[in-house]
């Protein structure tokens, strides 16, 4: 178990998200509030997610591929919390006779993106010698604001803390492969995937890094609390915002890798959010509009990993 601490049919998804936000914010009526979350999920005294214990991990193998003698595929259903999440798990293949355990990494996709859609990533990643897991994310990874802002306010657990938590079950599902370094784990996230990726990383200190691709956080701190009318849509938006986050991750390594046009995240966005993340980190920037990952982007990726992996 982790050590823990206490598509395009979506384009503008994330301008979306932050005007809905912004709108409960300053239009919906006062709550007397009080988080009456059990010990399956805390809120820090900063007002940061943290989970004190993961569930013991149970999963099953459903299908497995060993049609490529460059790396092997099992298709993998885990329990997390309350659903069964499905998942491809990607071991390259033994060269040399070498029975090292190799490095992994968890691959969060976008919103919307399957995790047949994003199996390409998986692929690169073995031919580099890396394990690799990559999940579907709940509503493939699509995010209801009002519906989580009501459950965070009831002390339910909102689906986007639900995702962070599939994450953290997926780290701990590679660690029981016994062709996999325990203690080389990493992260990587596209767009609202990467937003995951952020806050499990922080949240998890066995993490070795992360990586993010195309994504950015919320921008949180340009709300003046003063202004607020609705705490409990202000305190979930203040939780699920990687800027908030990404600076408890150092000393382990930060990597986010940007097109320089990106029309569904801006860039300027993305760059402060690396702004707010401490050292190790990098920033990787490739021409073009592209939202997500493109050959541009290898020696970014090859290098990120690298340095984590170290």
């Amino acid at each position: 178990m982790a050590k823990i601490k206490p598509k395009q049919p979506f384009l503008k998804r994330h301008n979306n998200i932050v005007l809905l936000i912004g709108l409960l914010l300053l239009l919906a009526g006062f709550y007397g509030i009080m988080y009456n979350q059990d010990d399956e999920w805390v809120m820090t005294e900063d007002g940061l997610l943290s989970y004190p214990e993961l569930e013991e991990i149970e999963y099953s193998v459903m299908d497995t591929d060993n049609s490529n003698s460059n790396y092997t595929i099992k298709a993998i259903s885990y329990k997390s919390r309350d659903t069964q999440v499905n998942s491809l798990l990607t071991i390259p293949g033994i060269t040399n006779n070498s029975t090292s355990e190799v490095p992994a990494v968890v691959i969060l996709p976008g919103a919307g993106v399957t995790k047949e859609n994003e199996h390409g990533l998986s692929v690169l990643l073995a031919d580099m010698g890396y394990a690799s897991i990559v999940i579907d994310q709940r509503n493939l990874g699509a995010v209801d604001v009002e519906k989580d802002v009501m459950l965070f306010r009831n002390g339910a657990e909102p689906v986007e803390f639900l995702m962070v938590y599939d994450a953290l079950i997926a780290s701990d599902v590679l660690r029981d492969q016994p062709e996999i370094d325990g203690s080389k784990i990493a992260m990587l996230g596209s767009s609202n995937g990467g937003r995951f990726a952020i806050i499990a990383t922080s949240i998890d200190d066995s993490i070795s890094g992360v990586i993010v691709i195309s994504t950015s956080g919320y921008g949180s701190d340009s709300i003046d609390r003063e202004d607020v009318i609705d705490r409990a849509a202000y305190d979930l938006y203040l939780s699920i915002d990687p800027d908030n986050y990404v600076g408890t991750i150092s000393p382990r390594p930060v990597v986010m890798i940007h097109s320089l046009n990106d029309t569904i995240i801006p860039y300027d966005a993305a760059m402060r959010t690396f702004e707010k993340a401490e050292g190790p980190k990098s920033f990787g920037t490739v021409d073009g509009m592209a939202h997500g990952y493109t050959a541009a982007m290898y020696p970014y990726l090859e290098s990120g990993l690298e340095e984590i992996f170290a």
